[in-house]
């Protein structure tokens, strides 16, 4: 009986022990959360739509406009000139830059100009009886003949007898083939085409040169020409003689230049096409890479953004009520490298200058106006 009494009082004591507990956690309040809303700050400025031109952007290396390289016709060993054969000799137009033994052809065209003499010598006596009025300009002709200048031209014929008679002695074919050996002696020296500088030079004196060897490279060092790419989309906007600016890629250097020639052709690969431009300066050097601003033509009612602030290319952030983020759509006319020219946006309208990480279309923000 007595375990019956102590099993019942502690039922008892555990049902109220549970009515206790519920009754406390019931009672007792649970503390409100609160949360400490973040509003980020932007900075921005006021939308002022102007006239803007459109500027593209380019870059490229260098080439001397008048430029050769330097081949041999003939063979021989070189000699050498007044001046030594080495990259970065400058010659005046018409200076003799190098020089290839010649004493060995020098004796065969004077061989040949003998035997030419021999042959006009050996008809005069034939002209004299059967030509005669003739006679006096083939004998004036042998008279003047020196072996140490260029032969002269042959003289003009009268009749077609004569010239059958001459062509059929073997004298004018004689004749072209000893100018033939006269052009070729010419060719033993090369002489500067313009005045420049000596950029490459392969062989030095002594060296044994074959015809067809290349010697050096030789280059006008004033004018130079740079071929940029671009799209060919605006390829039609370019004009020839139009200015550009060029730059040194520091930005330390300035030049004008000027489009000499715009390719007509379009490359599959990239879609773009080659453009010319002129540049002449002292302080230019062959194989200089440079940046150029090309003009096109200028857009009204247009702002210039930087590229970071464009979303796919289609929308920006502005700001409205002072607060609240949006994006408005805006119509893009040209990228450059860091910018884009932009149509779309009304005077005075608020956007952002840098885009706030996490933004969206209607963010809370704080404006801070960088103006």
């Amino acid at each position: 009986m007595r375990k019956i009494i102590l099993s019942v009082l502690g039922i008892l004591f555990i049902l109220a022990a549970i009515l206790i507990s519920n009754q406390v956690i019931e009672n007792k309040e649970v503390p409100k959360q609160s949360f400490n809303k973040i509003v980020k700050t932007v900075f921005v400025e006021e939308v002022l739509n102007k006239e803007i031109p459109i500027v593209i952007n380019a870059s490229g290396h260098l080439v001397a406009k008048n430029k050769i390289e330097i081949y041999s016709e003939v063979q021989g060993v070189f000699k050498g000139s007044d001046k030594t054969f080495k990259s970065g000799t400058h010659f005046r137009e018409g200076e003799v830059m190098l020089r290839v033994n010649q004493e060995e052809f020098y004796a065969s065209l004077q061989s040949q100009k003998s035997s030419f003499f021999n042959l006009i010598t050996s008809v005069i006596p034939d002209l004299r009886l059967d030509y005669p009025n003739d006679y006096l300009k083939w004998q004036n002709y042998i008279q003047e003949f020196d072996f140490n200048k260029t032969t002269p031209e042959l003289p003009k014929f009268s009749s077609d007898k004569e010239k059958y008679f001459i062509s059929g002695k073997g004298i004018v074919t004689s004749y072209y083939n000893l100018k033939n050996l006269e052009v070729k002696l010419k060719k033993h020296q090369i002489k500067a085409p313009f005045s420049g500088v000596l950029t490459e030079a392969l062989v030095s004196p002594g060296t044994l040169i074959r015809v067809g060897q290349k010697l050096g490279e030789f280059i006008d060092p004033t004018v130079f020409e740079m071929e940029v790419s671009i799209n060919a989309a605006y390829a039609s906007l370019l004009r020839v003689d139009s200015s550009v600016d060029l730059y040194s890629l520091d930005k330390t250097q300035k030049f004008s230049g000027k489009i000499v020639r715009i390719n007509g052709k379009v490359d599959l690969t990239s879609q773009t096409t080659q453009v010319y431009v002129q540049v002449a300066d002292k302080n230019l050097k062959e194989g200089m890479y440079l940046e150029a601003d090309l003009v096109t033509k200028s857009e009204s009612n247009v702002v210039e953004l930087s590229r970071k602030l464009v979303v796919n290319n289609t929308a920006v952030y502005t700001v409205v009520n002072d607060s609240i983020l949006t994006l408005k759509t805006i119509q893009p006319i040209f990228f450059n490298s860091e910018s884009v020219v932009v149509r779309g946006l009304k005077d005075k309208e608020i956007i952002i200058t840098q885009v706030p990480p996490g933004a969206y279309d209607g963010m809370i923000v704080k404006m801070n106006k960088t103006n």
